[in-house]
């Protein structure tokens, strides 16, 4: 599935924090707090939960009562209730984007497709088509978005750890996987990229349940997230637990991959080799 529903963005999430780091450095209970906002506790509450939006007048409203002005605060509201770019694509924001716009670290282990930041548009057009999470009408939209992902290589890591059956596997035809190997290519070749191969005879008897990403963000008090798709959907987790069980299965799976060298290397060996069932040649 393409998207996932969510908790609040982060961006709300931290206005929430803050206004309510605002309030507790001022001395206000809650109560105090929301009678002179002229608004209910339980509203108030939400708000500094991040369940619902404050607005830039309630936050002026706030640093006014609190004594304590912070224009990154008013920053902060705008940005939290704006739009975010995929609007324009007809993507809501209970998505997967949600969670990677925010992110400044990415770790993702692949078993049955190429990560999608690293996709070529007609190899994710073929995944949407052969599908049936997208609508026929919605695919151009959607896979156009997807490309738009890129733009944030350039201002984040993202490390990947392809199981070697994904390079083989003949998504769209000869012709597409040889242009999506070479796109790989260039992609491995970035300082925000890594690339690496696990060999399909590598052996391992871990990883194996399913692919599975995580996000890490620059704001310390933002936890990490594992994001996880399956046939009836994705979700994320962001139990320390489970994202800590994630996190070692990544770390051992990155020990049992090939170098970045060497992983370059299979993958330019696998766009000049002949590919596919029947032996077709990459041209």
């Amino acid at each position: 599935m393409e998207f996932v529903r969510t908790s609040p963005t982060f961006r709300r999430r931290r206005l929430a924090r803050r206004i309510r780091r605002l309030r507790e450095g001022a001395g206000f209970t809650q109560e105090q707090a929301a009678a002179s906002l002229d608004m209910s506790t339980s509203a108030l509450s939400r708000k500094e939960t991040g369940e619902v939006a404050t607005s830039v007048h309630e936050v002026r409203s706030m640093m006014d009562l609190y004594d304590a002005y912070d224009p990154g605060l008013v920053d902060l509201a705008r940005s939290a209730r704006a739009k975010p770019w995929w609007h324009a694509y007809g993507i809501g924001d209970r998505g997967y984007y949600t969670l990677e716009e925010e992110a400044d670290s990415v770790r993702e282990w692949q078993l049955g497709v190429v990560p999608g930041m690293f996709q070529t548009d007609e190899y994710a057009r073929e995944l949407f088509v052969g599908g049936d999470s997208v609508l026929p009408e919605r695919i151009a939209a959607v896979t156009a978005a997807r490309m738009r992902r890129k733009d944030r290589l350039s201002d984040m890591t993202f490390e990947a750890i392809i199981e070697e059956s994904v390079l083989r596997r003949p998504i769209g035809g000869a012709g597409v996987m040889r242009r999506q190997l070479r796109q790989l290519e260039e992609l491995a070749q970035l300082d925000t990229v890594t690339i690496r191969v696990l060999p399909t005879g590598s052996g391992i008897s871990f990883g194996l349940e399913g692919s599975f990403v995580l996000l890490s963000y620059p704001d310390p008090d933002d936890s990490d997230v594992l994001y996880l798709e399956h046939a009836s959907g994705s979700t994320h987790i962001e139990n320390p637990v489970s994202v800590q069980r994630a996190t070692l299965t990544f770390e051992r799976l990155r020990a049992a991959a090939l170098s970045c060298a060497d992983s370059l290397a299979r993958i330019r060996e696998l766009a000049e080799a002949e590919h596919g069932s029947h032996g077709s040649q990459l041209a």
